[in-house]
């Protein structure tokens, strides 16, 4: 059976955005550290191709997600990111929404179906493992119906005050692996108990 994993970065106080989406925060550290961006870059490429698919939600699939990823795999050859902007682009992705029935992007399909339904049905299909990114209520989610089997959570070395969170109840989690980079991001990789 294929895994679901998650993938997102949470301020030192538990949030992945501010109260009003910001994300802001998230690159404040590390930004004149190439090797450490090296470590986190070649992280994400790791995680993104060991699956073949990418989930997230309606909110997090508008067109500036597109917009960003196409412009660094089509036109930045040089730019860090570049190879990671290739496999987001070429992965089969879906939107999982109440409202939409249309959403464009390059290899974007949308779900209006019983989120637990259609994931467990994911996870029964032949391939790669599925990759979440967000949003934060669309996490929350999956993680509230137990669908999660792995948590990768960047912890990124600065508290924010205020924010979306991903858990809205209590969850135990066993840490599986830890790797702290230079520039103070952690990597915790944690697994459901």
């Amino acid at each position: 059976m294929r895994k679901l994993k998650l993938q997102i970065q949470t301020s030192l106080d538990g949030f992945v955005a501010g109260p009003n989406g910001e994300g802001d925060w998230l690159f404040l550290s590390g930004k004149n550290d190439p090797e450490a961006l090296q470590q986190v870059i070649a992280f994400n490429v790791e995680l993104a191709s060991s699956s073949d698919t990418l989930l997230m939600g309606r909110k997090m699939a508008g067109p500036g997600f597109f917009k960003h990823w196409e412009n660094v795999a089509h036109n930045l050859p040089d730019n860090p990111w570049h190879q990671m902007a290739q496999l987001i682009v070429n992965l089969r992705k879906i939107a999982f929404s109440r409202s939409e029935i249309n959403l464009s992007g390059r290899n974007l399909e949308v779900e209006n179906g019983n989120l637990a339904t259609v994931v467990q049905a994911l996870k029964e299909q032949p391939g790669k493992d599925i990759l979440v990114y967000g949003g934060a209520d669309f996490v929350s989610s999956l993680i509230s119906l137990n669908l999660i089997d792995e948590y990768y959570l960047i912890i990124c070395p600065v508290a924010i005050g205020a924010g979306l969170s991903i858990f809205k109840e209590r969850k135990i989690l066993k840490l599986e692996s830890s790797i702290a980079f230079k520039h103070g991001k952690i990597l915790n990789k944690y697994l459901p108990v």
